[in-house]
């Protein structure tokens, strides 16, 4: 009976550490990689491109967490105004355990360029401008709170 406690007693615990958890406290973003994804042929027989973002979140805590939403704000750098954005779930209903990564992340703004030259003229252009993306995580009621902020690289993105 005391172990059955003592399991009890352990598992409750883990629990309340997935729900207290700050997720920008516990979560490192690793294997980042920007681009410009290539969206295809547009009705208007125009090429698109845009800006994306690839990442896996890894626990860096002793606890595990579940529950974490991500959003990610696409931003031109020479502008403050939000480009586009992209909302998700870092994090779902199964906890990442301690010094876990999740699966690859990928996140996409529905805003970019179109052009009729080719692909990688259109990230030549001169007309081209540069890209940044913020992330941003919050848990449950939590307010969002920035990950980090990373460049879009002027690279061609296929997945």
């Amino acid at each position: 009976m005391a172990h059955r406690l003592l399991t009890v007693s352990a598992l409750l615990l883990a629990l309340a550490g997935c729900s207290k958890a700050n997720p920008i406290l516990v979560l490192e973003p690793v294997e980042v990689t920007t681009g410009w994804f290539d969206a295809g042929i547009m009705a208007d027989g125009k090429n698109k491109l845009v800006p994306s973002v690839q990442l896996k979140l890894r626990n860096k805590s002793e606890a595990p967490i579940d529950g974490v939403q991500i959003n990610a704000i696409f931003r031109r750098v020479t502008e403050t105004e939000m480009w586009g954005e992209h909302y998700g779930w870092a994090v779902r209903n199964n906890a990442l355990a301690p010094g876990a990564s999740t699966e690859e992340i990928v996140l996409r703004s529905a805003l970019g360029y179109t052009g009729e030259q080719p692909r990688m003229q259109i990230l030549q252009h001169s007309g081209f401008i540069d890209a940044k993306v913020e992330l941003y995580l919050k848990k449950g009621s939590q307010v969002w709170a920035k990950l980090g902020e990373f460049p879009i690289e002027r690279q061609l993105l296929t997945q």
